[in-house]
């Protein structure tokens, strides 16, 4: 798949709560040029803290206007410089980057679990199943009402789950302990999000022979597998998370 690098324009950055905020960037791509569960490595300008591209999950991809949307939590310098942009203004950008999620077979039932930032890619991949044919169902896990991100996005697509810590909003606890898993028995698990949240869902389908696709969230210099630093032990030896990945099968990692 071709890879790109370009000065994207900025549409709009829209805050969504307080220390997330979306871009959206118009890049013009083929629809099929773009897979749920890719990511970009987006080039921080004007920050002397920031050496290095910061990677993000395609949040969602509209294929007729061809824009990308980039959900992003303000976690340092480099993502701070990022939620200053303005429409008008342009940040290269390599992409599309990865390996994405593995589409479904013909009568699989899926479950799309996501816990707090990690819900960023399943939007995408929400919308590509939709436009399959496919309803899809969303388990999303926050910390409390006021972290919850873009639940009237992901209900457009389907149905949503929820769970908070608090039990504010939804079934108390997290993804894991929320009742459809045991009402309902899915075919296939896509999830995204901490890593000890997704190590317990692998640990729930790999107990009940369920396939599950976990998007890994390693830190990545390059995007292209020279560095080295987002190696990541599978059953097929050390692999980098950003050209083997980000997607991978759980019956393939050493967790």
């Amino acid at each position: 798949m071709t890879k790109y690098i370009r000065d994207l324009q900025v549409i709009e950055n829209k805050q969504i709560s307080e220390g997330y905020f979306i871009l959206e960037l118009s890049c013009g791509l083929p629809a099929d040029e773009i897979r749920p569960g890719q990511f970009l490595q987006l080039k921080v300008e004007g920050s002397s803290d920031t050496f290095l591209r910061r990677p993000f999950s395609v949040h969602d991809y509209d294929t007729e206007t061809g824009i990308i949307k980039v959900l992003i939590q303000v976690a340092g310098p480099g993502s701070k410089k990022l939620s200053e942009l303005k429409p008008g203004q342009s940040v290269n950008a390599v992409f599309p980057l990865g390996n994405g999620f593995t589409m479904p077979e013909a009568g699989e039932d899926v479950l799309l679990i996501g816990g707090g930032c990690g819900v960023a890619p399943l939007l995408y991949l929400g919308r590509e199943l939709r436009r399959g044919g496919r309803i899809p169902s969303f388990l999303l896990g926050f910390r409390n009402r006021e972290s919850i991100l873009e639940i009237e996005e992901y209900s457009k697509l389907g149905t949503v789950l929820l769970t908070t810590e608090d039990g504010s909003v939804g079934e108390k606890g997290f993804v894991t302990h929320h009742s459809v898993l045991s009402e309902k028995r899915y075919s296939r698990l896509y999830v995204c999000g901490p890593e000890k949240m997704m190590k317990a869902v692998a640990d729930f389908a790999s107990a009940r022979n369920i396939e599950c696709e976990v998007s890994l969230e390693n830190l990545m210099a390059c995007g292209f597998g020279v560095c080295l630093c987002c190696i990541v032990p599978t059953e097929r030896g050390n692999l980098c998370s950003c050209t083997d990945g980000p997607v991978f099968n759980v019956k393939e990692l050493k967790w």
